[in-house]
């Protein structure tokens, strides 16, 4: 049983990683938007599917990511143009289910290109699995915990330290006083799902080597994505990735010592349980003001 613990921590912090870009990537639009985007799973989806594909047509291995990291952040921002603009100022509700419609559409889309069956990816560096703390690490886990904190922290340094970034931060604090001050909320909308799509892209193509890509991976990743960003507080970016890697090792060690199918439930009742006593989630982040 013990020796168990090590080896679930690490899948835990594996998985983890992955829900924490996920989880970024809501937090990023609702901050800037108040928009719940249930899309952001299937930007995984497609990212990993299109990787795959252009490894077929013997790209190089990074060029197809690079590739396809850029054609899903262009999605993103079309999703935005075509499908959230047209309906700006709408009850909130109303977009919430424009993500869903969008969502079911990418997931239609990829099941007439692709197909059922799982695509692979090649491990980034094969070789053996690493021996940490008494558990078996296999090199892509290591890949997807150092890709995930790296994103993370060229993210944080972007709103920190670039103009954009300080732009994006004044709509998620107060569109009105960003409007007067001649920030558009509009265009920050546009820059918050490119972004978004592209920390979905990082997180599929990441996972793929481990878990393979299908047409229906975005539904269960998207899923736990939102889980974590709620946990984490929707407003709170370093709470999300809490939230991430919270959900990653509750449902490694569901799986592990008790059943694979309580996984899921576990965690949302872990996320009811967040609710009833912390509303705003674990991590208080300022609240987005219209």
């Amino acid at each position: 049983m013990s020796a168990l613990l090590p080896q679930l921590l690490l899948t835990g912090m594996t998985t983890g990683s992955l829900y924490a870009l996920v989880a970024l990537g809501f937090v990023l639009i609702y901050s800037v938007t108040g928009i719940l985007n249930f899309a952001q799973g299937e930007f995984s989806m497609l990212s990993a599917l299109v990787c795959a594909t252009l490894l077929a047509w013997h790209l190089p291995l990074g060029a197809a990511a690079l590739i396809a990291v850029a054609a899903v952040c262009a999605l993103g921002a079309l999703t935005e143009r075509l499908a959230i603009q047209p309906a700006y100022g709408a009850h909130p509700l109303t977009l919430i289910i424009i993500t869903f419609g969008v969502s079911m559409a990418f997931r239609g889309i990829a099941l007439m290109l692709w197909g059922a069956d799982p695509y692979p990816l090649p491990e980034f560096t094969p070789g053996p699995a690493l021996v940490l703390l008494g558990g078996v690490l296999i090199r892509q886990a290591i890949w997807a915990i150092a890709l995930s904190l790296t994103v993370v922290a060229a993210l944080f340094v972007f709103f920190a330290r670039t103009i954009p970034g300080a732009a994006v931060r004044a709509c998620a604090d107060n569109a009105f006083a960003s409007r007067l001050v001649g920030i558009s909320p509009r265009r920050m909308s546009l820059l918050a799902f490119t972004l978004s799509a592209g920390l979905g892209a990082v997180a599929g193509i990441v996972m793929t080597p481990i878990t393979g890509a299908t047409y229906d991976m975005g539904l269960a990743l998207g899923l736990k994505g939102f889980v974590a960003a709620v946990i984490g507080g929707l407003a709170n970016a370093p709470g999300a990735v809490l939230g991430g890697y919270l959900v990653g090792i509750i449902e490694a060690l569901t799986t592990g010592y008790l059943s694979p199918g309580y996984g899921t439930a576990i965690t949302f009742l872990v996320l009811l349980a967040v609710l009833f006593l912390q509303r705003e989630g674990l991590v208080h982040g300022q609240q987005r003001q219209a």
